[in-house]
């Protein structure tokens, strides 16, 4: 379970500060796939850097099973996201001239997987993303929808239990694009993982069990799916936890 409590970011002094996040709280339940919507400068990427320990806020909490990852040492929180969270960018960030092998490869090693454990692996996450027969091949070589396949192998490589997903699909045309998301869901359906994704894109939004939708730095609007019936829970202006 992921709990956010509280969470305040500021930039800026005095006549210049702009509020990022504005006492944020809510809950996400084990496995969930969740969708944080907003608009360009809403908040919604200042708050998946806050939950995965990439910025820390001025004030609150991000606590996942039980540990408040905002309280722990740099080094801590690195070793926390290695073991437990992966990161799937718009823009693939694929190593274009290293192999597929090497780039799936890279979080195992940092990871401190020994080297005869990782070609299993690497192997498996490859297969799970259609991109196999492309193991020695050169990332530069792929098309675009194929980077951002070897993108999410790269993030599944580990098996995290919270996978981030920052406009997965925002560079790449829709049938590709909805080939990802296919990928992305399927993989938190058989694998239990915590899917979180930040869009502007309502019909990726209504694709996740919980929506979460961020205006100015609040949480003005949640939306839970039971049993494919949305439900609506109005958020008041200052943030309430939202139980899925």
């Amino acid at each position: 379970m992921i709990e956010v409590k509280s969470l305040a970011k500021t930039y800026g002094k005095k006549q210049n500060v702009f509020t990022a996040l504005d006492d944020v709280s809510f809950t996400i339940p084990d496995g969930a796939s969740v969708a944080i919507v907003g608009k360009s400068g809403s908040g919604k990427s200042t708050l998946m850097h806050a939950m995965s320990g990439l910025d820390r806020p001025q004030t609150g909490e991000v606590i996942i099973d039980g540990e408040d990852i905002l309280q722990l040492k740099a080094k801590e929180v690195d070793r926390f996201r290695a073991t437990k969270m992966s990161f799937i960018f718009q823009s693939f960030f694929v190593q274009a001239n290293e192999t597929c092998y090497d780039n799936v490869s890279l979080p195992l090693e940092i990871a401190g997987v020994p080297k005869k454990e990782r070609r299993a692996k690497v192997q498996k996450a490859l297969e799970a993303v259609e991109l196999a027969d492309k193991i020695k091949s050169k990332a530069r070589n792929l098309s675009g929808g194929q980077k951002q396949r070897l993108a999410i192998a790269r993030a599944i490589v580990n098996e995290p239990t919270i996978l981030f997903a920052d406009e997965p699909t925002g560079n790449l045309d829709s049938s590709t694009g909805e080939i990802i998301e296919d990928l992305l869901f399927d993989y938190n359906k058989k694998n239990g993982t915590t899917l979180i994704v930040v869009t502007h894109d309502p019909d990726l939004a209504k694709k996740c069990d919980m929506q979460l939708f961020i205006k100015d730095g609040k949480i003005a609007l949640a939306t839970e799916h039971h049993e494919k019936r949305p439900t609506v829970k109005k958020i008041p202006v200052g943030g309430r936890r939202v139980q899925a």
